[in-house]
């Protein structure tokens, strides 16, 4: 069973993908060792990763499975083991050289575990980043010497910062699983109120994925349109819309969201700078708009 697919950055052929099992490891770095060959320690067959993906992921913070007594076990690991290779370790290793000589002589090591993979930066100084391609920005951060750090993501970018510009590895990794959400719910007990009650049916919701169309479309720092830009956008689908209207609804979408109090409130608070960019901050970060819910905003550049 092959868990993880690495693609080296700006490579593209069948022979350029790297094919981790469960257990592997693939060094990667500017001298890890011999370059990669075929071997009995990582396969090169063809093969076409999936495009798109089934689920996406939930909060993008570098944290394993559980928190309790982490500070106290993190310094006492560190302090037993230096950053760089982990020396003894019988795993069975690949190797990958990046040519650059901004990059680590050892740089880290990717190590495939079942339905996911981790993750370890053995640079000293280098924060590395891991992007998830697929979700408007989302990423994790490895800071320098950290070990084994989960990558939660189906489809991921390694980011490696050198002199003059980024090296990159691809890494595809198994198709998430997902409980059924059709089964049948727990008899008794009283209902769970919704935590964003939105309705795909109302004219706010279509000005909120309008707001975060580009950011789902892959230009996950693209600036927020603006509320003429927006009423534009939703010609075919409203075309009543207009600057007023769009702000009523962001307006709207602020209280609906607890982003602002109500105008009911005794408290109404001032005027809330970067409405829109809160907006789409909170609707990205817990997936209330997703790129399927594009469609609902019709064709673009028509009339």
């Amino acid at each position: 069973m092959i868990s993880i697919i690495v693609v080296p950055g700006g490579e593209s052929e069948p022979r350029d993908q790297i094919r981790l099992e469960p257990g592997q490891r693939l060094d990667f770095g500017r001298e890890p060792g011999p370059v990669r060959r075929t071997s009995s320690s990582a396969s090169s067959e063809p093969s076409a990763p999936r495009p798109g993906r089934d689920g996406r992921s939930g909060r993008t913070t570098d944290r394993g499975a559980d928190d309790r007594g982490a500070t106290d076990r993190g310094a006492d690991r560190r302090a037993r083991q230096p950053c760089g290779p982990e020396p003894g370790h019988p795993v069975d290793r690949s190797r990958l050289a990046l040519d650059h000589e901004g990059v680590s002589r050892l740089a880290g090591t990717i190590t495939a575990t079942g339905s996911f993979w981790s993750l370890s930066n053995l640079s000293r100084h280098q924060t590395y980043v891991v992007e998830n391609p697929e979700g408007a920005g989302e990423h994790i951060k490895i800071p320098p010497c950290r070990l084994e750090a989960p990558v939660p993501f189906e489809f991921s970018r390694v980011v490696v910062p050198a002199r003059d510009r980024l090296v990159t590895l691809d890494v595809w990794a198994p198709r998430h699983e997902y409980a059924d959400s059709s089964a049948a719910p727990l008899l008794g007990g009283q209902l769970t109120a919704p935590v964003f009650p939105l309705d795909r049916s109302k004219r706010y919701f279509l000005v909120l994925a309008a707001l975060c169309e580009q950011r789902l479309r892959g230009a996950p720092h693209a600036p927020l349109p603006t509320t003429g830009q927006v009423a534009e956008r939703l010609g075919t689908v409203w075309p009543a819309a207009g600057r007023s209207s769009v702000q009523w609804n962001i307006d709207y979408l602020a209280v609906k969201l607890r982003i602002k109090p109500g105008p009911e409130s005794v408290d109404s608070g001032g005027r809330l700078n970067g409405k829109k960019e809160t907006l789409v901050s909170l609707a990205l970060r817990f997936d209330l708009v997703r790129e399927d819910d594009l469609a609902l905003l019709g064709r673009k550049g028509v009339g």
